[in-house]
């Protein structure tokens, strides 16, 4: 099995998937680059070896034929790792497609046979639910807010790492400040209440190799504040793509989630 990672999908590297491509480059990872309307790389374009990690972002699965995607699951059998992360292409979505693809059965998750998206118009919280070296060090006492996510179950033994906790906001009418006249402007008070929570990281294995399933994006719009998260910033390009400038801890999440799917031990990083 070669080191590099397959990259499908978030349309194309001058659009969407400059972000996933630019944080990439930025922690040194090699990878394979396949837009949304391109199909995956046949066998002999592969040099006959899976590649370390196949990320799927985006990426309709009528792009796969019934071969390719039994040669994606061979090779997470024999220790590739295999990514999928959320938008309205990827699960079930508004075009993924997933549902039926030999790919269902080695996700974390069960996928929906029906449209599974979910738009937050209120706050939508990234919510750690257990420890896992993913999620070592980044500080989830400040969780980032996403703007959806595709809706899934996790499997039995999979490990559920990060929720999406939906947040209610109320606004009541506030008192004017003092010294303001009847008509003056007021100070409104906000109410959060914690809403429904839904599955958003989701881990486990199948074979020799590691699944992970990432329920929202990685790209504007559903990433919403996640991707401004950390901060520092980080500014990078892929070869290819279009420059990007993100948060600091979002740079480290995805970099540490492609490299545990991928296989590396992430201790002492």
């Amino acid at each position: 099995m070669n080191r590099r990672i397959l990259y499908a999908g978030d349309t194309h590297l001058g659009e969407a998937a400059a972000y996933l491509a630019g944080v990439l480059t930025h922690a040194g990872l090699h990878f394979d680059y396949v837009a949304s309307d391109a199909p995956l790389p046949s066998r002999p374009d592969l040099d006959g070896a899976g590649p370390a990690l196949y990320i799927l972002s985006d990426y309709p699965g009528r792009n796969l034929s019934e071969i390719d995607a039994q040669g994606v699951v061979g090779d997470v059998e024999s220790g590739s790792g295999l990514l999928m992360i959320g938008g309205w292409e990827s699960f079930h979505g508004a075009d993924g497609g997933y549902h039926t693809s030999p790919l269902a059965d080695i996700l974390p998750v069960h996928l929906q046979s029906t449209d599974d998206r979910v738009n937050a118009p209120y706050p939508c919280l990234v919510e750690k639910r257990r420890h896992h070296p993913i999620l070592a060090g980044l500080p989830f006492d400040r969780p980032p807010g996403i703007g959806g996510y595709n809706r899934v179950r996790p499997k039995t033994g999979a490990e559920v790492l990060l929720s999406a906790r939906h947040v209610a906001v109320d606004v009541a009418r506030g008192s004017a400040p003092p010294g303001a006249g009847p008509d003056g402007p007021l100070d409104p008070l906000y109410t959060f209440v914690p809403g429904e929570r839904a599955p958003l990281l989701v881990v486990g294995r199948h074979g020799r190799g590691r699944v992970a399933a990432f329920a929202s994006d990685v790209a504007p719009h559903w990433v919403g504040g996640l991707v401004d998260w950390g901060a520092d910033r980080v500014r990078a390009q892929a070869q290819g793509a279009g420059a990007i400038e993100v948060g600091s801890h979002y740079a480290e999440f995805f970099t540490r989630l492609v490299r545990w799917t991928m296989g590396d031990d992430l201790a002492g990083r």
